[in-house]
């Protein structure tokens, strides 16, 4: 394990970690689990909500405790909580004391109190409903509401925090290591108001990052602790004149004498990954899943792909070297992505302060970031001597409470790698040609026979491996072409009826046979098929998916994708083009009008997503997908292949590449990964470090792709004639 400066730092401030009366990192579990469930559980606040706090549940709150309220409450109830002052002046003016909310941090007694509080509810107040449905929470409803309760301050509070469950959307906000250094930085940041309330020196204020607010949120929502522990900590009510408040606007300059106090205090910068979420998806939006939701985890040779959203690498120090002008840093990771090579010169570089230098998205299996300190022997980047490397590996930065290393690069200069937790991205999946198939699932080849006493193979099936992100097998899909023998003699095997020429997806990897690595059996196990019909009068195109969807495709003038499936609840619509979460600049679309026909992107609507969500994203030119683990894999792929497989008909050209009937060569898998990393922030010119929607053909492309995109075909004689598979794929 690398030696870090923040362990030293991090034993410095344990043992002067003030011991709270709440444990803050449970306590923002469950606020985050409360704000994320609220609208699900009729929790959608409006003027009922306000009076029903104010008239029916403090004042059983003041005589009843470890009770949870109905969810519309206790949100109104949180809201007030989070301006502790105004919350305890109306406690006081109104009951004679601070009112607390139960501290229960445990999900288990939290249904149980919340079933308890029902009983009451109903026996205290018969004739109110305990639950309030269909009351969406927006500030704008609350004009007309009697604005006499506590000087209209409740209202005002519930206007201010609507937009709170948005804010704390991003998955790796409730992941437990990130509390932990969340945590550690609110400490420090208290111990930065303790020392402004002793100095007196209110003319600056400091503002919580984004990390730091929900410590403060999850301290306040616990009013009688929060009044104990600042109380402890000498700070008692002057936190508010000190601290901006949650919505409160300030300008950068406030921000900035924040960040400078930060470092002059602590050694190290005040944006750390994770403070500033907002910053992070200004370059791209980058759709993130909840793990709880996969569905494809019965699956077993796929596997899911972790991405850590911010990865911020800083600098600090002043080279003394005598050969500044020639010598500069390297970044690159640790495993997959060989030919990353981020460079920066050490002239730019050299700075008293800490300095943001790069910020990356990576996946998790890339293992480690290494920076190298390296002098240039020719004038340029490409010929250099390595001086120094270090690294700094997830796996050690995760047993971090800060989830920060730091090490040096140079006599004078330090560099610092800060992380966020990683968390389950999209899935990437792409289609890649091999060999012809017979019935069985066996390749049609001289070995085969051999191996069989030369009993014929009968039917031939166009094949195509699946690959994901890292260049694993994970799947194959076959298309049903012809029927008919081949013997190695004259035998043809004859076109199938439009009906017989199913799709089929079967989990697993190849089993090649030892003698001929390249030759083998597709995996037995069928998960999902898609049978075609036809309707030639209505120029209709209808697709049966064993998963219960229903995919028609109408042709025309334009074209219209359609799916259905009665056993969902939920709308879901193709549509044409990379849409919602997926579009990119219009002025590079506009100009390739074909290019944005090659993808499809799938919306569904939900009560959670009335406006609707892209949960896929597929290029049926290319044969490649990315979908969130909420989407069933083997009904991505069928959708993918039916419609790849459509297009070519419609078209009556192989638009999609089915011909080619031969496993074409990939890039060395861990050379280029699509996906392992992405710079948000750079103008990078290379493809791979940007989503790669935005570049597809490049990022896609195989080693035996020529300059204008086409692969070079070659068959076997054993595949059979070429007018076969024209014949069936075009008729």
């Amino acid at each position: 394990m690398p030696s870090s400066s923040s362990g030293s730092h991090g034993q410095e401030a344990r043992s002067r970690e003030p011991l709270f009366s709440v444990d803050l990192a449970a306590a923002a579990c469950r606020l985050l689990a409360f704000l994320r469930s609220a609208p699900a559980h009729g929790g959608a606040v409006g003027p009922p909500s306000v009076r029903r706090y104010e008239e029916l549940w403090m004042p059983l709150a003041a005589e009843e405790a470890m009770l949870v309220p109905p969810p519309d409450v206790q949100l109104v109830w949180l809201c007030h909580c989070f301006h502790h002052e105004s919350y305890a002046a109306y406690c006081t003016s109104r009951f004679g004391r601070l009112i607390n909310r139960p501290l229960i941090l445990d999900a288990d007694n939290e249904e149980y109190a919340s079933d308890r509080c029902r009983d009451v509810w109903a026996a205290r107040y018969p004739l109110e409903p305990f639950d309030l449905y269909n009351n969406d929470f927006d500030g704008n409803k609350l004009n007309g509401i009697d604005k006499n309760n506590a000087n209209g301050e409740i209202v005002k509070l519930i206007r201010a925090y609507a937009s709170l469950a948005a804010r704390f959307a991003s998955p790796f906000i409730s992941e437990g290591v990130y509390h932990v250094a969340a945590k550690r930085r609110y400490v420090r940041f208290l111990d930065l108001v303790n020392k402004r309330v002793c100095t007196t020196r209110e003319d600056t204020r400091l503002v919580p990052s984004f990390d730091i607010l929900l410590m403060w949120l999850a301290h306040q929502s616990f009013p009688v602790s929060y009044s104990r522990d600042m109380t402890a900590m000498g700070i008692r009510d002057n936190v508010a004149k000190m601290v901006v408040g949650y919505g409160e606007v300030v300008s950068e300059e406030v921000v900035e004498k924040t960040r400078v106090l930060w470092e002059e205090t602590y050694n190290e910068p005040y944006d750390m990954a994770g403070s500033d979420v907002d910053t992070a998806k200004q370059a791209f939006y980058w759709q993130a899943a909840a793990t709880e939701e996969d569905v494809n985890r019965l699956y077993k040779g796929l596997q899911p792909r972790f991405l850590m959203e911010q990865v911020l690498v800083f600098l600090k120090g002043e080279s003394n070297s005598e050969h500044i002008d020639n010598e500069f840093l390297r970044l690159r990771t640790q495993r997959g992505h060989r030919s990353l090579k981020l460079n920066k010169p050490m002239s730019s570089l050299s700075c008293k302060t800490w300095q943001k230098t790069w910020h990356l998205y990576c996946e998790f299996a890339t293992r480690a970031l290494t920076i190298e300190f390296r002098r240039s022997t020719s004038g340029c980047f490409r010929n250099s001597k390595l001086l120094k490397n270090v690294s700094f590996s997830w796996n050690d930065m995760l047993h971090e409470e800060s989830l920060v290393l730091t090490e040096g690069i140079d006599v004078s200069m330090r560099v610092m790698v800060s992380i966020t937790p990683p968390i389950q991205a999209p899935y990437l999946l792409k289609c890649v040609p091999d060999r012809v198939t017979d019935d069985g699932g066996a390749m049609v080849s001289d070995v085969i026979l051999r191996m069989r006493n030369y009993r014929p193979q009968e039917g031939r099936w166009l094949t195509r491996t699946v690959l994901d992100y890292g260049g694993k097998e994970c799947f194959v899909i076959r298309i049903r072409i012809g029927r008919g023998i081949w013997r190695r003699g004259p035998e043809t095997p004859v076109a199938v009826k439009w009906e017989d020429r199913s799709i089929e997806v079967r989990e697993g990897t190849w089993s090649y046979i030892a003698s001929a690595t390249s030759v083998g059996y597709a995996p037995e196990k069928v998960v999902g098929t898609a049978i075609p019909s036809k309707d030639q009068q209505e120029n209709k195109v209808v697709w049966s998916f064993s998963t219960g969807d229903v995919l028609t495709v109408q042709f025309g003038d334009d074209l219209n994708f359609m799916l259905q499936n009665k056993n969902s609840y939920e709308e879901a619509r193709l549509l044409v083009g990379r849409r919602l979460s997926y579009s990119i600049n219009k002025d590079i679309t506009s100009n390739n009008r074909s290019e944005e026909e090659q993808y499809l992107t799938l919306v569904r609507t939900s009560p959670d997503h009335p406006d609707g969500k892209a949960t896929m994203l597929l290029n049926w030119k290319l044969l490649a997908v990315e979908f969130l683990p909420e989407e069933d894999a083997v009904f991505v792929l069928l959708l993918c292949m039916s419609i790849a497989r459509t297009m070519t008909e419609i078209r009556r050209e192989d638009v999609a590449g089915l011909l080619v009937r031969r496993r074409i060569r990939e890039g060395r898998v861990g050379q280029r990964d699509w996906g392992s990393v992405m710079l948000p922030n750079s103008p990078s010119l290379d493809p791979h470090l940007q989503p790669w929607y935005r570049n597809a053909a490049s990022v896609l492309s195989s080693t035996e792709t020529v300059p204008n995109g086409v692969v070079p075909i070659r068959y076997s004689p054993a595949d059979g004639k070429d007018e076969l598979y024209r014949q069936a794929l075009i008729p």
